[in-house]
């Protein structure tokens, strides 16, 4: 029987066909999950919004979402520290609400989705990478309640890889450009200690350790870090003398 209860098989083919036309060279991975979402919002009854949750060491953020309502109730569910999509993302078990006004798993939760009017929802898990505690979940927050049947989860199911590989490479990429800007932060540091040094060599005939040893005391003295220490004196030609924390 034809629907909105069931989502068209050739609709989900055709969504699927499209995910699997896309590069992941020629697009951000922003663009991939907010493709995936809109897909998922398309081929889904009930009316719905979707977003696609990122779950990094239990810390939530919603990646992509399709409206306003998806937004808020991934937030709320964040700012509880519970829900259907967080139950989803740390489980990986496929979560199912058929009617939010009678469910009774979080029901502070679940009085803020029937007041936004999202009656029933589904959240399936992506898993991304179990050893470094990252996973997620892909919601659709329907308007009705008994919104899904067996159709509509293998849609969910079959969509929800798309996102879990966009997820995963995006939170690599965002490992990666993280450890990088630690990195320049460190040889930034390392740069204006070594300047420090010289100053401090050339002005008092010091070794480069007793230099080091020098911008140490100062450091412990004044309660600043070695290399504020050391960015005052390439700065100013001074050591600071006291504590800027401290009255």
């Amino acid at each position: 029987m034809a629907s909105d209860q069931n989502p068209q098989a050739a609709d989900v083919a055709q969504a699927l066909e499209q995910l699997g036309r896309l590069s992941l060279r020629e697009h951000l991975m922003e663009s991939l999950l907010q493709t995936v979402a809109e897909l998922t919002k398309t081929v889904m009854p009930g009316n719905p919004e979707a977003s696609v949750t990122l779950l990094v060491k239990d810390s939530p953020t919603t990646v992509a979402s399709t409206g306003q309502l998806a937004l808020d109730l991934d937030e709320t569910q964040y700012e509880r520290g519970h829900g259907p999509c967080l139950h989803a993302a740390r489980s990986g078990k496929l979560i199912e609400i058929t009617d939010t006004r009678t469910e009774t798993r979080w029901p502070d939760y679940m009085q803020r989705a029937t007041q936004r009017g999202n009656l029933s929802s589904l959240s399936v898990p992506l898993a991304i990478d179990e050893q470094e505690q990252v996973s997620g979940a892909l919601n659709v927050y329907a308007r009705r309640p008994n919104a899904f049947d067996p159709d509509s989860r293998s849609a969910a199911t079959r969509l929800a890889p798309y996102a879990a590989v966009a997820v995963g490479d995006m939170h690599v990429y965002q490992s990666v450009r993280n450890r990088a800007d630690n990195l320049q932060t460190a040889l930034e540091s390392r740069a204006v200690i070594n300047q420090a040094k010289g100053i401090l060599m050339i002005r008092h005939e010091l070794t480069a350790g007793q230099a080091f040893q020098l911008l140490a005391r100062a450091s412990m003295k004044t309660n600043i870090k070695v290399r504020d220490i050391a960015d005052h004196l390439v700065h100013t030609g001074q050591l600071p003398h006291r504590s800027t924390s401290t009255p």
